[in-house]
This record gives structure tokens, sequence and C-alpha cells, in this order.
């Protein structure tokens, strides 16, 4: 399926990264993550799609593959490999420009596959709003599981507190989250689950 392949080139790219000497890998983020400022000028545009491939770090990375193989499988499943490609592309080009456009002057490289994944959240609390999400938690060394309308539900409503939070801010002030991103991708899914939807009948239960 699309969504390991997706899983296994975002790997791929950061260790190719991570193997590079610091200067390097800075230079590396400024050539291929997507920088507002140069946007809004309509330079370096490949990096819409190219930034998506890139991550700051272990846990950055970490994070975002798994909410991608917990969400997206379903997803593809449902609408088909083409489509789901189509998706999940598109959905992190939209984040990107949402956090352009909050941060029209920011110098600050986005990276990271965080917008196309909150896509994937918002098609997914829409297609199946009914599964159930399996938490681990940790405190008690236990699981237990909750309705995914729930649980996206308030990761989306953490976001737009934050990215209001985050308004004439910059990503080094908010520890370097776009929050924006987040917020443009989910709405984006959102749209996108309901037009996909009719896909499929079926309301398919993760238990990840």
């Amino acid at each position: 399926m699309l969504t390991y392949l997706f899983i296994a080139i975002n790997v791929a790219i950061f260790i190719y990264q991570f193997l590079m000497p610091p200067q390097m890998q800075v230079a590396f983020i400024y050539e291929y993550g997507s920088i507002p400022i140069k946007l809004l000028k309509g330079q370096d545009l490949i990096t819409l799609i190219t930034s998506q491939f890139l991550h700051g770090g272990w846990m950055h990375l970490i994070g975002n593959m798994l909410f991608l193989w917990i969400f997206a499988d379903n997803i593809e499943a449902t609408i088909g490999t083409v489509k789901f490609m189509l998706f999940y592309i598109g959905g992190g080009i939209v984040a990107t420009l949402a956090h352009t456009f909050f941060n029209p002057t920011s110098v600050i490289p986005c990276v990271g596959a965080s917008g196309a994944i909150a896509a994937c959240l918002g098609a997914y609390v829409v297609m199946f709003p009914h599964s159930r999400i399996r938490i681990l938690f940790l405190l008690f060394l236990t699981t237990f599981s909750v309705r995914s309308i729930f649980f996206l539900g308030f990761w989306i409503v953490q976001q737009f507190m934050a990215g209001i939070g985050s308004i004439g801010t910059t990503t080094t002030d908010t520890a370097g989250v776009a929050y924006w991103a987040h917020i443009g991708g989910f709405i984006f899914g959102v749209i996108c689950g309901f037009a996909y939807r009719g896909d499929g009948k079926r309301d398919l239960r993760n238990d990840h």
C-alpha cells in the first residue's frame, strides 16, 4: 500500500539527512523546506512537495509516522491508491499554504508530513466517525479505546487554540510547531472526507 511506501520514504530521507554533517543538514532543510516569504514571491514552489518528506528530528518523524500508520491505510483502502496519493500530497500543499498565509514574512523552513497527515485525520473523522482507537495509558501501563470522533475532535480543538495563540509569533516562538499547517490540512481532509465517504460503504474498525 502507498501508505507504507510513504512511511518508508520519510524514514529513508530522514536517515539520509541524519547522516549528513550538521552544516549540510541545515543547508538541506533550507533548500528543500518551504519558506513562506519565498513561496509568496513564487520561488521554490517545488518545496510545497519536498518539504512534506523532511523532518526536524527523531520525535518529529516517529510521531508523524505513527499517526500516518494508524489513520491513512483505511482511507487508502477505501478511496484507492491513486486518489489517496493526490489527496495526501494535496493535503500537504494546502497545509503549507495555510501556514504561509499566517506567517507571510517568515524565513524559517516549514518541514514535515504533519500537514498531509492532518488531512488524513480530517478525512478519517468524517469517513470513520464510529471507529475506535486504542490508546496506551502509560501511567497505568494499560490501554483503552475511544471513538475517533472524540480523539480527533480533541486534537483539532487543541490545534485551533494553539494556532490562535500563535498569531503574531513565529514557529520558533511556538517550539517549532506550525499549528496553522495542521489546521489547514485538517479542514482540507474534512472536506475531502465528505466527498470520499461515498467511495466505500464500510466503516473499518481501527484497532492499532
